[in-house]
């Protein structure tokens, strides 16, 4: 919808966007749970949550009704073809590693800081979400003007995050991973949608955003699953690093 809604020579800014308000609710999320929890209990985080979730859906109500463009008649062959070519295969890539990114950050940088307490832990997520809500409409924009294109540097920035989180101690060390997995993880997100926008045919948009989004998925799970297994088999620093790797090369 974000891209059939948009014309094709504002959509990074219009992903970013939209990767933006998706940034506000990681932001909000873990600082409002943590406080929840801290002055209430889980059973107030829960009920919270549950009257957000009638809100949202009363909300979508309002969402413009898109008919179905027409399109040429498609065989199972020529859908594999066009998912396995290099024009969807990289940006997907790209959108599996920020979010693996994004995913763990969230999951492990808490564990890292737990001893500091559920506000402090919730405080570290939110600094990442911000700094990926913040960075994802002025990364789009500038894909607009023809200032950048490819995620790679978002990738690299998001995996430097992880090698802080694992070599550098302490409360500090989860801030700075915290910015550098935002600020990484938001600047592929506009990039690689607008990629796969421009090279998609208007009426294959659904079916290529919604294949992208089953390899953001995996990303989703594999990362923190990744990070998990080596830090039960060694130690968590470790399992970052792992991951740290992994991510950057997906860069190449």
């Amino acid at each position: 919808m974000v891209a059939r809604l948009t014309p094709e020579t504002g959509r990074g800014k219009a992903f970013g966007r939209y990767g933006a308000w998706k940034g506000v609710g990681y932001t909000a999320g873990p600082l409002l749970g943590g406080v929840l929890i801290y002055f209430g209990s889980f059973d107030l985080l829960f009920l919270t949550m549950a009257a957000m979730a009638v809100a949202v859906a009363a909300w979508t109500l309002t969402v413009p009704n898109l008919e179905p463009l027409p399109r040429q008649r498609q065989t199972v062959k020529d859908l594999a073809k066009r998912l396995s070519h290099s024009d969807f295969l990289r940006p997907t890539t790209a959108l599996a590693a920020s979010t693996a990114a994004l995913a763990t950050g969230v999951g492990f940088l808490p564990v890292k800081a737990a001893e500091h307490g559920p506000i402090v832990t919730g405080a570290a997520v939110s600094l990442l979400a911000i700094t990926a809500a913040l960075i994802q409409p002025r990364i789009g924009k500038a894909h607009d003007a023809g200032r950048v294109t490819s995620p790679r540097t978002g990738i690299l920035t998001a995996a430097a995050g992880f090698v802080a989180a694992a070599a550098i101690p302490g409360l500090t060390g989860t801030l700075i991973a915290a910015v550098l997995i935002g600020a990484g993880s938001g600047a592929v997100t506009p990039l690689a949608f607008a990629a796969l926008a421009r090279t998609t045919p208007e009426g294959r948009m659904g079916q290529t955003m919604g294949s992208a989004e089953v390899g953001r998925e995996l990303g989703d799970a594999g990362g923190p699953l990744l990070v998990g297994g080596l830090a039960t088999v060694a130690s968590l620093p470790l399992g970052l690093l792992g991951l740290a790797a992994v991510i950057a090369l997906t860069a190449w």
